[in-house]
């Protein structure tokens, strides 16, 4: 009995630890890759405009939303310790605070590894399944970089900006919330986002989100370049590429949160 245990958990961690060695490989062979953006201009651009314009209305959505979530948690915790007067000038930072570092950036890398890691994955996977990636090799067109680097790219450039329109329309949902259920001003929610704002909020919610994107269409990628079994295949693949690219944005934001 503790000899299958092991077995399989001895199997698992090794599975890990394969697995992780092909995603660095296939990250070095993306960065040696890099010097060819100029040449791949038209890959690059065409996947940043899916992963970041067609991307805006779902980011809008889950950004007002986050920011009254945000406004309303902070707010109703003062009240119920009868502080909401004494906290006033601190309610329009505090909310900032959590927008620009946690927030915005973890679950608009959340929505977008849902929407465009999921695709990714899906898109790869058929031409996996339907031979033509091997008919991309066949022509000396290496699948990585013609695949691989444009979506890590855009992914990498593209998720800070969501993450900034994200944090717009965020804070406007929590003005607004202040608004009409606490009686808050503009001038006074903003004036306390000013007074209390530091730049290195912004400066490492950004970089979260430049990470969460490499990562995101990175594993999207790797998952998409080993699909099999045909429909079936495709499906699973997509759910495994979210799964996994959610689980390293928690992991990820944790690690963050430790060293920042």
């Amino acid at each position: 009995m503790f000899e299958k245990f092991f077995t399989v958990i001895g199997r698992k961690i090794l599975g890990f630890i394969q697995e992780f060695g092909s995603i660095v490989y296939l990250l070095l062979k993306v960065v040696g890759y890099l010097p060819r953006i100029i040449r791949d201009w038209r890959l690059v651009v065409y996947q940043m405009s899916i992963v970041g314009s067609d991307s805006l209305p779902l980011v809008a959505l889950i950004g007002s939303f986050t920011g009254a979530i945000a406004a309303l948690q902070a707010t109703s915790l003062f009240t119920k310790f009868n502080l909401l007067e004494l906290s006033r000038p601190y309610i329009g930072s505090s909310i900032a605070t959590v927008v620009f570092t946690e927030l915005t950036p973890v679950l608009t890398a959340l929505v977008i590894a849902g929407r465009v890691g999921g695709a990714m994955a899906a898109q790869i996977g058929a031409m996996r399944i339907s031979e033509q990636i091997d008919a991309l090799e066949m022509m000396a067109i290496d699948k990585d970089r013609f695949l691989a680097m444009p979506r890590v790219v855009a992914s990498f450039l593209m998720m800070p900006v969501l993450a900034i329109f994200s944090n717009i329309v965020a804070l406007l949902g929590g003005l607004i919330l202040t608004m009409i259920k606490y009686d808050f001003t503009s001038y006074m929610f903003f004036d306390s986002v000013q007074r209390f704002f530091r730049p290195s909020e912004v400066f490492i919610g950004l970089t979260k989100s430049m990470v969460f994107g490499a990562v995101t269409a990175l594993i999207s990628c790797y998952v998409g370049f080993r699909t099999t079994g045909g429909a079936e295949g495709v499906g699973n693949s997509t759910v495994r590429a979210y799964t996994i690219s959610a689980s390293c944005i928690l992991i990820i934001d944790a690690i963050f949160g430790l060293i920042f």
